[in-house]
């Protein structure tokens, strides 16, 4: 039995050796945006920090500023550093005033979507994208599944609690 115990502890390790984290380079290359964004590996954790424009927090309220981390959580550019980096655990996305406070954070786990859930999470994250300012019923279901499918911190400084 105990034979057994280190033979898989065994298989655990290689399969971590066989299956490394990427570099934080390789991770921030997937992702587009023309505001300030960072990422930095904590372990087998990617932390894609994203510097947003305030402006968009006073147009969009609390609502807009709950869904700016799913905005990149569920999208094609983390499916695919999942699907390009076996090693990858999670993906936590910090959304930063640019004054540095964080305003919200949300971690997604590699085993928390599947193939059949990340066409649905990316075809939600891209209805609030496109039509969220007309329609903020898309931005809202975006929040749900947030929700629904990460961990996540609201900073009650700018998010009040219900």
């Amino acid at each position: 039995m105990a034979a057994l115990a280190l033979a898989l502890a065994g298989c655990e390790t290689g399969d971590a050796a066989d299956h490394p984290p990427p570099s934080a380079a390789e991770v921030e290359a997937l992702y587009q945006y023309a505001g300030g964004l960072q990422v930095q590996m904590s372990g087998n954790v990617a932390q894609v920090t994203v510097t947003f424009n305030p402006d968009d927090y006073l147009r969009g309220g609390n609502l807009w500023a709950k869904a700016f981390p799913y905005i990149f959580l569920f999208s094609p550019a983390s499916r695919d550093a999942f699907a390009e980096h076996p090693g990858l655990g999670g993906i936590r996305v910090v959304a930063q005033h640019p004054n540095g406070d964080l305003v919200a954070q949300a971690l997604l786990d590699r085993a928390s979507l599947n193939e059949i859930t990340w066409r649905r999470a990316i075809n939600i994250a891209g209805r609030a994208r496109q039509e969220g300012t007309q329609r903020p019923n898309y931005m809202q279901e975006l929040v749900r599944w947030g929700e629904d499918n990460t961990d996540f911190e609201y900073n009650t400084r700018y998010i009040p609690s219900r």
